[in-house]
């Protein structure tokens, strides 16, 4: 069976042209993702702002055309498919965006959302259809059309305006859920509601999630898998519980050193490390390691191009860093193992402790 998702050498470069031909930024490179079709997973994209994050979100959903690489749906390469085809990928690859502000036009009811995917898509065949499998996805939310959809977007709050358009993506059944940073801007009662119905969804609906973010919090709570960018490229990516707990790559390990523990005995802030313009690695695609400036264990070698992803640990993990030169090199994989609901509160309630609550931003 052919995996749900493959992103293969996907390459996003802005910038060039005639007249400004060296003037470039690499927002994305050489990046590879695997989603099997069964069980469903949520893979974390994390990174700090710039990191090629929503890049990698815009490419999946077509709203950005790739310059090189590819990005493989059931089997089918996204650029290549025709019109039905083209229709059907719409449909099953859905988007809950960071701004529940912003999605929403002020001048109509709320319901009108659902009305949209109603007719665009041809879900139902009269009113009470589609009434009813409106319902049926606000339920699904913790929702009641009787108490929000004849409400005008400003008379809701932030956390209801998110849950109602994770409703509007489930409504049409899709695979795939690209979640952009989509409890950022919701307070911490209402985020841990959303990322309970992401569970809800995984498990019972089987529905995936490309859940883009910047909070690893939240991504040791729910993913099964991460990918860790930095400046547009792998840093490191394997099991989400294996690559927290045990970074191997250099600016990995300075990121998760720098989440505050709750001990007023335990310096925070480590040690000092040099700076560079870190845009500058990303004016060529054949510049080397783009944390080279930053670096403590920088080599000659780093310069020389940009590091593959070494096998350094179990679930597919791995890391681009020539420190494990010696290792084999992988591409790297969904991790194996898929948690239970049971398993996935376990991590929170027991190990997640206080790394929550200081809510560390990468």
């Amino acid at each position: 069976m052919a995996p749900l998702l493959e992103i293969k050498n996907a390459t996003k470069i802005y910038g060039g042209g005639f007249f400004r031909a060296k003037h470039v930024t690499v927002a994305l490179q050489d990046f590879d993702l695997t989603i099997d079709d069964h069980p469903a997973t949520i893979t974390t994209i994390a990174g700090e702002s710039g990191s090629g994050k929503t890049t990698l979100a815009n490419l999946v959903l077509g709203f950005t055309k790739i310059t090189s690489g590819q990005i493989i749906y059931k089997g089918i390469d996204v650029g290549a498919m025709n019109k039905q085809q083209l229709m059907d990928y719409r449909r099953e690859v859905q988007a809950v965006f960071q701004d529940p502000y912003a999605v929403y036009n002020p001048f109509y009811r709320v319901k009108h959302i659902f009305d949209m995917v109603l007719k665009n898509f041809k879900l139902a065949s009269n009113k009470a259809e589609g009434r009813a499998l409106i319902e049926d996805a606000l339920n699904v939310v913790g929702m009641r059309g009787e108490e929000v959809l004849e409400k005008y977007p400003h008379q809701l709050s932030g956390g209801q305006r998110q849950r109602m358009m994770v409703a509007r993506a489930y409504m049409l059944k899709p695979r795939l859920i690209v979640a952009d940073e989509p409890v950022s801007m919701v307070d911490a009662s209402l985020r841990a509601m959303i990322l309970d119905i992401m569970l809800r969804l995984r498990d019972e609906h089987n529905i995936s999630f490309l859940y883009i973010t910047h909070d690893l919090s939240t991504a040791y709570q729910i993913g099964n898998q991460i990918y860790m960018l930095y400046q547009g490229a792998i840093a490191e990516a394997g099991g989400t519980i294996e690559v927290i707990e045990n970074p191997k790559h250099p600016y990995v390990q300075l990121l998760i050193d720098s989440i505050p523990v709750p001990d007023p005995e335990v310096k925070w802030g480590g040690e000092d490390v040099l700076t560079l313009d870190d845009e500058q690695a990303r004016v060529d695609v054949k510049s080397g390691c783009r944390f080279y400036g930053r670096c403590m264990h920088r080599m000659d070698v780093c310069l020389t191009k940009l590091p593959p992803l070494y096998a350094v640990g179990p679930t597919h993990h791995v890391a681009a860093c020539y420190l494990y030169d010696k290792q084999h090199v992988v591409s790297p994989s969904p991790d194996d193992i898929t948690p239970t609901p049971a398993h996935a509160q376990l991590r929170t309630d027991n190990q997640i402790g206080d790394l929550y609550e200081k809510e560390p931003k990468v």
